[in-house]
């Protein structure tokens, strides 16, 4: 059985940091990309970071530049999201994805991903 669990959500204050972990069952990394998605509430999920697990190439989303760091350990199947100088509208649930696809594909048929973890909250307070 494939599986997808996030961990390492929580309650911070702004300028503030969290860690969140996608650890991944049943498959392996090779050929996929692997990316974190946030949904607040009343919007729509959004791309915030992905990698690929092949070249190690990655994506970030704009309001992320500079602040988020998305890191890959294969041996491990897991995949981390470093968050840092976190701000209020970082406020969402995160989920990771993952799909045997291109980070460009990943982005653009975000609803149609082949697996997704059940996602953990991130709350930021002012």
């Amino acid at each position: 059985e494939v599986q997808l669990v996030e961990s390492g959500g929580g309650l911070v204050q702004a300028g503030g940091s969290l860690r969140l972990s996608c650890a991944a069952s049943g498959f392996t990394f090779d050929d996929y990309a692997i990316g974190w998605f946030r949904q607040a509430p009343g919007k729509e999920r959004e791309g915030v970071s992905c990698i690929s697990s092949s070249d190690g190439s990655t994506y970030y989303a704009d309001s992320v530049k500079g602040r988020f760091t998305i890191s890959s350990d294969n041996a491990k199947n897991t995949v981390y999201l470093q968050m840092n100088s976190l701000k209020p509208e970082d406020t969402a649930v995160y989920y990771c994805a993952a799909d045997q696809i291109t980070i460009a594909t990943m982005l653009w048929m975000i609803t149609r991903l082949r697996y997704w973890g059940q996602g953990t909250q991130v709350t930021v307070s002012s």
